[in-house]
């Protein structure tokens, strides 16, 4: 069982930053891979960027160059960097952790608005 608290969204202009952290609590132990995704209202929740044990990162292209996943393990944390915000960016962002099984655990959620 992992719980998970996301925090830092909020309302920024464009080509702000902001960095999200995505507290873990539980079993973290068994974790196999942390990832962000968002979703804006009327679409799809879609993948922004992954990690996984062996620290290797996946990035959507919409984000390359603009975000970094990163964790900190003594803190329980995830982390996502987000420079150069655009409008587009506006969404629900989501943290999530693989466990074992196909087991998949979900935040709440934290709102990110980039006015342009």
């Amino acid at each position: 069982q992992v719980q998970l608290v996301e925090s830092g969204g909020g309302l920024v202009q464009a080509g702000e930053s902001l960095r999200l952290s995505c507290a873990a609590s539980g079993s973290t132990f068994s974790i196999n891979a942390v990832g962000w995704y968002r979703q804006a209202p009327g679409k799809q929740r879609e993948l922004v960027a992954t990690l996984n044990r062996g620290d290797s990162t996946n990035y959507a292209s919409s984000v390359k160059g603009r975000f970094t996943i990163s964790r900190d393990n003594a803190k329980n944390t995830v982390y996502l960097q987000m420079n150069s915000l655009k409008p587009e960016d506006t969404a629900v962002y989501y943290c999530k952790v693989v466990v074992p099984f196909g087991i998949d655990y979900w935040g709440k959620g934290t709102l990110v608005t980039v006015s342009s």
